[in-house]
């Protein structure tokens, strides 16, 4: 496992996936500005790793994280804070702008700011007892990591409304049945269930697997006519491919499709 820029993050290789964690167990990987940074680094450099195939987000210890430093977050400033957001915008962005699928292990607790790191990911594993939402309008604020916009476009808004509004954790049943978590698993087993998830993903064709979250990410962003000339335009080269013949092939005859990504 090797440490990320100030060593609150680390990364690690199992095959095709990439393991990036949350590296600052003692404080239940609150996340502070040298955190936010090192996530950054790492979320970079394995979506550049044409070798990667998936990517893990998981919390070192017992938690998935507590959420935002609230020490700093107390003493920050209009002026500090700014900084701080652009920082946690950038982070998630890039999450957001991930090429390969990311898979994030939610174990016993990620509220506020951990929430909202949760919410850029393609699918989130959730433990069945764990705290999960945002508590931001208890605290004279309101959840401004992208919850707003984000959560609505996973649960809608009048859904989102209720969680941001009542400031109260959702039930992991609950979060199942509405859609905003892929699956619940004991709490144990959430990060091997991650793991487990994104090594399946890693079997896949690299390539169709790009172009379709290219073109899923287009679906609330653009009009439908849009959306379906990018999807055509986007699937149109895969034909000519190696993989494209190799998936056709295994499947007429019966075996496992070996993909290159080519």
């Amino acid at each position: 496992m090797e440490s990320i820029g100030t060593g609150l993050a680390a990364l690690e290789y199992d095959g095709r996936r990439a393991d990036v964690y949350l590296d600052r167990p003692e404080k239940r990987n609150a996340m502070n500005r040298a955190l936010i940074a090192d996530l950054t680094q790492a979320v970079e450099r394995v979506d550049a790793d044409d070798d990667v195939r998936a990517v893990t987000i998981l919390g070192r210890g017992e938690v998935f994280s507590a959420g935002m430093d609230l020490g700093m977050m107390r003493a920050s400033d209009r002026a500090i804070h700014g900084n701080i957001h652009a920082e946690l915008r950038g982070l998630l962005d890039a999450i957001d702008d991930l090429s390969k699928p990311s898979v994030v292990g939610i174990k016993r607790a990620a509220p506020a700011g951990a929430f909202e790191l949760t919410l850029p990911a393609d699918f989130r594993i959730l433990g069945e007892n764990a705290t999960y939402g945002v508590i931001e309008v208890e605290l004279g604020i309101f959840p401004h990591g992208g919850t707003t916009q984000r959560l609505p476009r996973l649960v809608g808004l009048g859904k989102a409304k209720e969680m941001v509004l009542t400031a109260e954790y959702i039930d992991p049943d609950e979060a199942d049945r509405i859609d905003l978590v892929t699956e619940v698993c004991p709490d144990g087993a959430v990060d091997d269930r991650a793991r487990e998830f994104a090594d399946d993903l890693c079997e896949k064709a690299p390539l169709g697997v790009e172009r379709a979250l290219e073109a899923l990410d287009k679906a609330f962003d653009v009009p439908l006519e849009a959306g379906l000339d990018a999807e055509g335009y986007l699937v149109e080269d895969l034909y000519a491919t190696r993989d494209r013949e190799e998936g056709f092939a295994a499947r007429m005859e019966g075996r496992e499709p070996e993909f290159e990504g080519r």
